[in-house]
């Protein structure tokens, strides 16, 4: 079995192995550079370690990409006034490839 670790960014918290890419909220780093990650979990087979909060920066992973993800149309509509409101939003994301645990 692979070992597997939840790690937290961005307010949010993943599910992550080693060789495993995912998206993430925007990192203020260039493509290419190593990032570490606070790992809040890591199990190895039957072997589980929990952190109080977290058991420091054991996951690491290497930025792909910077981007933007598909528009999301946000509209509003109120019947009977004549108001229609459409914002368009693209929320931005890293790309990150995790290549230790």
């Amino acid at each position: 079995m692979a070992k597997i670790a939840v790690i937290k960014t961005g307010g949010k918290q993943y599910k992550v192995s080693q060789g495993q890419n995912l998206k993430i909220e925007k990192l203020d780093v260039a493509p290419g550079a190593t990032v570490k990650f606070p790992a809040l979990m890591v199990a190895d087979g039957d072997k589980v370690q929990l952190g109080q909060p977290n058991l420091g920066e054991l996951v690491e992973g290497k930025v792909i990409e910077q981007g933007r993800n598909k528009k999301v149309s946000v509209v509003k509509f109120k019947n009977k006034v004549r108001y229609t409101r459409n914002v368009g939003h693209r929320q931005p994301f890293t790309k990150v490839a995790i290549t230790k645990i």
